[in-house]
């Protein structure tokens, strides 16, 4: 049961990352155009350049600020995540518990206790 919660949070996440996977896109590149043009400002001696960069970098910014739903994208890649770490956790656990050998260890120290 708890493998088909996990199935069903992965899927959703998963939707929901692929369908934000534009705004992801578009983000990493406004942010990259925003982190150029902010050391291009510092490097700018003239006060035009400065003024240029200046407007180059709100435009940057505002591209950036439009592509706010992958922030969703993110948390569901995040959530992805957690759920793959689970379901291996959980995966290790069924084969540790079906293993022949650890239920003989179990069973012979309960025989060596009731003895």
């Amino acid at each position: 049961m708890k493998k088909f919660g996990l199935l069903l949070i992965g899927g959703i996440a998963a939707v929901v990352l692929i369908s934000s996977l534009g705004h992801l896109v578009g983000l990493l590149v406004s942010l990259a155009i925003l982190y150029f043009v902010f050391k291009q400002f510092l490097k700018a001696e003239s006060t035009f350049g400065k003024i240029g960069w200046g407007i180059i970098g709100v435009i940057a910014l505002i591209a950036a600020a439009t592509n706010a739903p992958a922030i969703l994208g993110a948390v569901a890649a995040y959530i992805l995540y957690i759920v793959y770490k689970k379901w291996n956790r959980l995966g290790k656990k069924t084969k540790k518990e079906n293993d022949p050998f650890v239920n003989f260890e179990k069973e012979w120290s309960n025989l060596q206790k009731h003895s």
